[in-house]
């Protein structure tokens, strides 16, 4: 079992990070750093997939070879912002299957308010990676959560670019058993609930709106 919050510190990553905290990065250039890191985050939370071989012949001769076991896993997209990730990572893992929880955040009381939930089916035999950019407050990514275990998810892992202290310690204390892989762990909320230092809204700056 993977500790609870992984912090992937790959120079790539670092870089990218930082280009798409510059409030001056244009949407295009937001939207293209977030496909790419994504792949690079990908390839993280993805290291523990089961594997199994098969045989095949190369062009010199037969052999095993490995290839991933099981059914294909299943990304979970908290919309909007989560579909900046779930792009990506697609590239990467284009057989995956593909749901969606719709959350929303009501400004007063930070709590989330679900609009919509479709996931693929048998989710018990997969691995379930949900991808949400930012894992602040933790209440909207602990919810998507508690969707998917009702689904009948068992084996779920949580990718985001940034977290916050608190959004960590939220899902702990909900979600133990769902490890968290991010790029950067960042100081903290302000009074509205954005990540600080962050990098604003994630969804108004990957689709230009406000």
């Amino acid at each position: 079992m993977q500790q609870h919050l992984t912090i992937v510190k790959h120079p790539l990553v670092q870089h990218k990070l930082t280009l798409m905290r510059e409030k001056d990065a244009s949407t295009a250039v937001f939207r293209q750093l977030l496909r790419e890191i994504s792949q690079l985050l990908a390839y993280e939370v993805t290291h523990e997939l089961p594997m199994t071989t098969r045989q095949i012949d190369t062009p010199m001769q037969k052999m095993d070879a490995p290839v991933l076991a099981g059914r294909k896993l299943a990304l979970i997209s908290i919309l909007r912002a989560g579909n900046g990730l779930l792009d990506g990572m697609l590239e990467l893992i284009p057989s995956a299957r593909v749901g969606f929880v719709g959350l929303y955040r009501d400004e007063v009381t930070l709590q989330p308010v679900q609009y919509y939930f479709k996931v693929p089916d048998n989710l018990d035999k997969r691995m379930v990676i949900v991808v949400d950019p930012m894992l602040a407050t933790g209440n909207s990514s602990a919810a998507a959560v508690d969707l998917l275990k009702q689904a009948g998810a068992t084996d779920i892992r949580f990718l985001c670019l940034l977290a916050t202290p608190e959004g960590v310690a939220r899902m702990k204390e909900s979600h133990p058993d769902v490890p968290i892989v991010t790029a950067s762990l960042d100081k903290g909320l302000d009074e509205k609930g954005y990540i600080l230092p962050g990098l604003g809204d994630a969804g108004d700056r990957m689709f230009g709106t406000k």
